[in-house]
């Protein structure tokens, strides 16, 4: 009979082979990731060079079949949405592409009810903020089923409060980090291949992310370079458009999606996009930044990354009208802090006050899932719908301070007031934290936007409605009104009232 000691110290050594048999699994499958990755950028392009004739564009391919159309097309990029509504024609058959996008936001809100606030806090006095956002769009078609995409931009001006004290914070358009400027950047670099694996074809829509005007109905995609997961990723043509339509980060995007990238938005990565007629799968493997809401990307893929993975289906469940369910998956891993261990520190007095990136260096794992589904109602309206929920242990780390999400609305176009191209739109989006991230804000702790000093939780609960009316060719002006309960989970403070006007221009 082993005595109690042995047992003991045999466990101990059980306990650190397991570790040991952990890390090389995790280091063996980060190398096997890479070596995928860089597989992908050699050997794609040959076997796209190797495709058949019957690949080709029906354009250039007389024997090929009459084009099909798919029951619904994907939505079209974030703000590209009216792109025949351009204030200068763009060619149809060019192997180049420029476009470019002007948005301002006018935005504020008046004083409102507040007995305290932290340096994270939305501020309680009245205030008013201006932001743009500047984009080139450029491209190039080298071949049938190749293209290179490289767009420019500038971020300017300032949100309200510089984008602290709401986890559904109300303006996509701002940069996080105020002292990044307006000073030009790449916004996205994009090697995109086509693979056909029908003959069948469709018609697509000439984009800034996207420059072929069909596609094969069955085909595999693969992209590589400097994007955002949210252009390709639980997207929604009803609420996925903050220059047309919604302008919330909770409604545009699911508040539960930490998907990886920088201050801006945007990652490095690759991606693999299988599409058929009925369904699609998509996946990609992308970097993640060295420190939460940073600029700077960690490039040692065993320290960090992130993978995506989401499943879209296109049913027909009502006649005419085709539904789209979009299941989404991901795993991040940084080195994030872990919310029972920081106030675990704090309450033994090894901090001041709750820290969450007071640790050693350290990759730990975030994950969480989402729903999506947009349906068509009537031919001039649409409603949608997201769920999402992520493990709220470890630290919110990029995109914004939310561990379960559910929102719906509804869009509505103009046809039925004979404005074809106004457009109009509500939405409701309730948020909530994990019982470990609440109790670390109480205890006051900071996260990258949130931190009132303490907190009486309640769920942050926003409606917003807007209307943009187009005023000429590729002119928009829109209002805007989101009204927040509990902002940043704190029923103390509030009700915010926030109105907004936007003007949108695509050239």
């Amino acid at each position: 009979m082993p005595t109690a000691l042995s047992w003991h110290l045999s466990s101990n050594h059980a306990e650190s082979n397991l570790c040991a048999i952990y890390s090389s699994v995790t280091a063996l499958r980060s190398k096997l990731v890479s070596a995928l990755i860089f597989l992908g950028i050699a050997v794609f392009p040959a076997i796209l060079l190797a495709q058949t004739p019957s690949d080709l564009p029906a354009a250039a391919n007389p024997d090929a079949q009459s084009q099909t159309t798919s029951p619904l097309e994907p939505p079209p990029p974030r703000g590209s949405e009216s792109a025949i509504l351009t204030v200068f024609p763009h060619s149809e058959s060019s192997p180049f592409w420029i476009s470019g996008q002007l948005n301002f936001i006018f935005q504020g809100h008046p004083a409102f009810t507040s007995p305290y606030q932290g340096p994270h806090s939305l501020q309680h006095n009245s205030e008013t903020r201006l932001s743009r956002v500047l984009t080139l769009y450029t491209g190039w078609r080298t071949s049938s089923s190749t293209e290179f995409l490289l767009d420019f931009e500038s971020a300017g001006g300032r949100g309200i409060s510089d984008a602290f004290g709401l986890a559904g914070y109300a303006n996509l358009d701002v940069v996080r980090n105020p002292e990044l400027g307006p000073t030009p950047y790449i916004a996205r670099g994009i090697f995109h291949a086509v693979l056909a694996l029908s003959s069948d074809r469709q018609d697509a829509e000439r984009n800034p992310l996207s420059l072929f005007t069909s596609l094969p109905v069955r085909r595999l995609e693969f992209r590589f370079g400097r994007f955002s997961l949210a252009d390709f990723f639980d997207t929604n043509s009803a609420g996925s458009d903050s220059h047309l339509q919604f302008m919330n980060w909770t409604i545009d995007n699911n508040g539960a999606y930490d998907y990886a990238a920088d201050t801006r938005g945007y990652t490095v990565g690759a991606m693999l996009d299988f599409e058929d007629k009925n369904y699609g799968l998509r996946f990609a493997e992308t970097l993640m930044p060295r420190v939460a809401n940073g600029i700077a990307f960690q490039w040692n893929l065993e320290r960090a990354r992130a993978e995506n993975i989401e499943l879209e289906l296109r049913p027909k469940l009502v006649a005419k009208r085709a539904t789209i369910f979009r299941l989404l998956s991901y795993v991040n891993h940084a080195d994030m802090g872990d919310y029972r261990v920081t106030i675990r520190q704090f309450e033994e007095g090894q901090t001041s006050v709750p820290d969450i990136t007071h640790h050693p260096l350290q990759t730990t794992i975030k994950y969480g899932f989402g729903a999506n589904v947009e349906q068509p109602i009537t031919d001039w309206m649409s409603g949608f719908a997201r769920f999402g929920w992520n493990e709220g242990r470890h630290e919110s780390f990029v995109y914004t301070e939310v561990n379960q999400s559910i929102h719906f609305g509804a869009v509505a176009r103009g046809k039925i007031w004979r404005r074809k191209f106004d457009r109009s739109g509500v939405a409701f989006v309730s948020n909530a934290l994990s019982g470990d991230h609440r109790r670390y804000l109480q205890l006051g702790g900071l996260g990258f936007l949130l931190g009132d000093g303490t907190l009486t939780y309640a769920r942050e609960k926003i409606v917003e409605g807007f209307y943009t009316t187009h005023l000429w060719r590729g002119t928009f002006f829109s209002f805007d009104l989101q009204h927040v309960n509990n902002p940043a989970y704190n029923q103390a403070r509030g009700p915010v009232i926030i109105p907004a006007v936007r003007l949108h221009v695509e050239l």
